[in-house]
Order: structure tokens, then C-alpha cells, then sequence
């Protein structure tokens, strides 16, 4: 958690969910259960996933991601058996059990497109989630949030937005990536964050990565700054082309 860069406030709701989950036996001897269900919103690549792995690693759990392609089945009722069978499994100790695009389970069950199964298996999807214990922790990622069926929206206890990063954010980010690696970009992580303003944290990391691993090729004879500038002037040809078939695809 202390690597991640985020927001004040989901900063403090996740603080909050992890001391109820080391806290829980405290909360119990007066009644109450520690929170378990989130839901993160945001576009890809702004640290949906990272956050869960946090979150698991700040507990000590395992962290479970589902994979669609191996519980979706062609069979009539393979699909709500797969989930029931997930939820066993999950429910025999403490875990993160990571949803990342949740409206493909989650969807909108009055959507008229959708088949009766499908509709069935959100049903007993969302009843799966009810019945599961607080020291299972569900967290569900989706970039899509109004397709989530109503329901399901209800579930979540935690409701987050990760939003695309802000400069200082992009600042506060190449910064830490210097000190984790011992790396000095040769150029002030302001001045880098104003030039790649408007990427995800992803790209931000591929960009840094890629300085990073040129860097580590050029040894002994490395000019940081050099580098640093090719990748930036690189990476900005790149985005206008991708602007670029953006517009004439439009």
C-alpha cells in the first residue's frame, strides 16, 4: 500500500477495510462483522488490480483472481455450478477473491439482449457474494459501472473511483520508481509528468520500464538524460499516430 499513489480519500477507505479485517475479532466480541465487499471503478490502467494485490498483501491472505474463460460453460446450469464451486473453495480461508471486469457476471439483468441464463447466473452470482463469510474479502473491478445490474451495485459495502492520475500523482509516482530502482531519470519527475500528462499509471510504468531497461543496456557509457528524452519523444510520436487512427476511424 505505502507504493501505491492514490487519492486521500480512497487512501483512508482502504486503510479502514484492512484495520477492520486485522481488527475483526474485536468487532465480533461487540456484535459487528468487518466490511469484505468493494467495488473499484476506473478506466484501464489506473490501478484497479494493483490496489486488490495491495490489499492482499497488507493481510497476508492469498489473492484469487477469477478467470471468465474457465467458469463461463455451454451448458445449461455449468456456469451457476462453476460459481457455486468458486465460492467453496474461497470460503475455506481467509482470501481476496479479485473480479476484474465485473459487469461480464455482473450485468444489468433487465438487459433485453441478455439470455435467461445469464440473467440466472447474476442471480446466483450475487446470492454466492451474500452468503459468503467476512474473512473472504470480494473485491470487483469494472470500467464499466452502468452496466452493473442494480443489485449487484447494492452489494458492495466500499464503493471506489480511481480516477486518471493528476500530475503531482504522475510526479509522486516516477519519483518512487527512481528511489525503488536507484535510478535518476536526468530529468526532474515534474518536468516528465507534465510531458506524458493524461496517461494511466500502466502507461506511466511502461515508459519508465523503458527507460529503465535502456539504461541497464547502455551501462557503463549511460547518459540517463539522454535516454529519458528519446522514450518521452517516442512514446509522444506514438500517441499522436494513436490519436491520429483514432480520429480517422471516427
Amino acid at each position: 500500500m505505502s507504493e501505491l499513489i492514490l487519492p486521500n480519500y480512497v487512501q483512508e477507505l482502504c486503510e479502514g477495510l484492512i484495520e477492520e479485517q486485522l481488527r475483526s475479532d474485536l468487532l465480533r466480541s461487540y456484535g459487528l462483522e468487518p466490511r469484505h465487499k468493494m467495488l473499484l471503478v476506473g478506466a484501464p490502467g489506473n490501478g484497479k488490480t494493483t490496489l486488490a494485490e495491495a490489499i492482499a498483501e497488507s493481510l497476508m491472505v492469498p489473492f484469487y483472481t477469477v478467470r471468465y474463460e474457465q467458469l463461463i460453460g455451454s451448458y445449461l446450469g455449468e456456469t451457476a455450478s462453476r460459481l457455486s464451486q468458486l465460492f467453496d473453495y474461497a470460503r475455506t480461508r481467509p482470501c481476496v477473491l479479485f473480479f476484474d471486469e465485473f459487469e461480464t457476471l455482473g450485468k444489468e439483468r433487465g438487459d433485453t439482449h441478455e439470455t435467461g441464463e445469464i440473467k440466472r447466473v447474476v442471480s446466483s452470482l450475487l446470492l454466492q457474494i451474500d452468503s459468503l463469510p467476512s474473512y473472504v474479502i470480494v473485491i470487483a473491478a469494472t470500467n464499466h459501472d452502468i452496466l452493473l445490474d442494480k443489485a449487484a451495485w447494492r452489494r458492495f459495502q466500499i464503493r471506489v473511483e480511481l480516477p486518471p492520475p493528476t500530475r503531482a500523482a504522475l510526479s509522486a509516482w516516477l519519483s518512487l520508481y527512481e528511489r525503488k530502482n536507484d535510478l535518476d531519470f536526468g530529468i526532474e519527475p515534474e518536468t516528465i509528468a507534465k510531458k506524458i500528462y493524461g496517461c494511466s499509471f500502466a502507461e506511466a510504468e511502461e515508459i519508465a520500464t523503458e527507460i529503465y531497461r535502456r539504461y541497464v543496456l547502455s551501462m557503463p557509457a549511460d547518459n540517463t538524460k539522454r535516454i529519458t528524452n528519446e522514450v518521452l519523444r517516442l512514446w509522444a510520436k506514438q500517441r499522436q499516430q494513436g490519436e491520429a487512427r483514432e480520429r480517422s476511424d471516427g
